[in-house]
């Protein structure tokens, strides 16, 4: 059994999540500003589908990137060297997560639903959400968002409508993070793609205690701007 949440926020310890399924922390809450915030600094996240309550998780182990260690392939650097993308920050927030809630198989639903929509979109407005967009023609082929707090980025979900447009995204996320200062990107569950991009795994109890410092420093929220991705080499 896992616990219901109160009126106000607050989460059981990391330790009481289950291991089947892995990282169940919680039920219930609500997906307000001060419970995201509250989840967030302690590396819990929400992660449910439509009719569900909202369920919040924390994994066991967890999947980390360091901006300064993501590892891009040779034809990646080609892509990246071509700029065959224009390739913008903050500039389409709502339009990233739609795409992202798109079921990538026919007949699947998605745990991005209206509500999470909402939710961070609120988080964006506040200038704690974020979205890396890869546009070209004009029209938006790939991207991705997620939290940032302190000098820790919370990595949530990404598209690609052409080859490469999300690994482009992710690539200029870690050298705008690099440069800000950020230590660690949590990429939540492992996957092969984001395993082939430098992430690797830890167990949560080091996960938590590095979180705690990247969180603790209180820098002010704020949109990115458009082009703080501009004039990136990739030698």
């Amino acid at each position: 059994m896992i616990p219901w949440l109160g009126a106000q926020p607050g989460f059981p310890p990391d330790s009481a999540a289950l291991s089947e399924p892995n990282g169940l922390l919680a039920a219930g809450g609500a997906l307000t500003p001060d419970w995201l915030l509250a989840a967030y600094r302690r590396g819990i996240f929400p992660w449910f589908s439509g009719g569900e309550p909202i369920l919040w998780w924390s994994p066991d182990p967890r999947l980390v990137l360091e901006p300064e260690h993501i590892h891009i392939s040779h034809s990646l650097r080609k892509t990246l060297r071509r700029r065959r993308f224009e390739v913008r920050a903050d500039t389409a927030f709502g339009a990233v997560m739609r795409a992202c809630a798109a079921p990538r198989e026919p007949g699947l639903g998605t745990w991005i639903t209206p509500a999470m929509q909402a939710a961070y979109l609120r988080m964006h407005e506040l200038g704690y959400a974020h979205s890396v967009e890869c546009w070209r023609d004009g029209k938006l082929v790939g991207g991705l968002y997620g939290m940032a707090l302190g000098r820790m980025f919370f990595g949530e979900s990404m598209f690609s409508h052409e080859t490469d447009a999300s690994k482009v995204a992710l690539a200029h996320l870690a050298r705008l993070l690099g440069a800000l200062g950020y230590g660690m990107i949590d990429c939540q569950m492992t996957t092969p793609h984001l395993l082939s991009m430098g992430a690797y795994e830890v167990p949560r109890a080091q996960f938590v205690a590095r979180l705690e410092g990247l969180t603790a420093e209180h820098l002010p929220p704020y949109i990115w701007a458009a082009d703080a991705m501009d004039g990136f080499d990739w030698p």
